[in-house]
């Protein structure tokens, strides 16, 4: 990284930067110049969302046959390991939030099944920590806003919800960036 903040070409080429007089990238993924970035995004993220919801419970649900199954032939002595189903369900949550936004691809399954993708605001893709807390944060927001919270993203251009103001991520649509890391180099 240079001493100007300039990131180089990176994983998109900062294809998505409109520039800025001061530092040179006052606007990640300008909705005014990008628009095909954040076309239906919303819409995307509640249907990756239900996905990722099924993917995530899957385990579970194998987890609480299992411990019912055991639990009938130890004759109920097995019962006593549901109390670890709620921890256990909230730690691995995080590990696939974090893991698969903090991965390669940036995207949890649902999201990489609609062609969505998370940046952090300077363009660049997330880590495991961004992903674990951005997962905790939107789990957080929910259930003290409720749904309400998807609202927030209705009034802003890029799209965003209240998480994502927070963290300072953007989620855009990976197929429409595609064409313009392609151009930028």
């Amino acid at each position: 990284m240079s001493d100007d903040g300039s990131n180089g070409p990176g994983a998109r080429g900062n294809a998505g930067w409109s520039g800025g007089e001061d530092d040179g990238r006052s606007d990640a993924f300008d909705p005014w110049r990008n628009p095909e970035l954040f076309q239906g995004v919303l819409s995307k993220r509640v249907f990756a969302f239900l996905i990722d919801l099924v993917v995530l419970s899957i385990p579970v649900v194998l987890a609480i046959v299992f411990i019912t199954v055991f639990g009938v032939i130890t004759l109920g002595l097995g019962w006593t390991l549901f109390w670890i189903v709620s921890p256990a369900s909230v730690i691995w949550a995080l590990i696939y939030y974090g893991a698969s936004l903090g991965g390669p691809h940036s995207a949890t399954i649902g999201m990489r099944a609609l062609g969505i993708e998370m940046a952090t605001w300077t363009g660049e893709p997330g880590y495991f920590v961004l992903g674990a807390v951005h997962a905790f944060l939107f789990w957080l927001s929910l259930s003290m806003l409720t749904p309400l919270v998807l609202l927030v993203g209705l009034f802003n251009g890029r799209r965003r919800l209240l998480h994502d103001i927070l963290l300072g991520t953007v989620i855009i649509n990976s197929t429409a960036l595609a064409p313009q890391t392609a151009r930028s180099y």
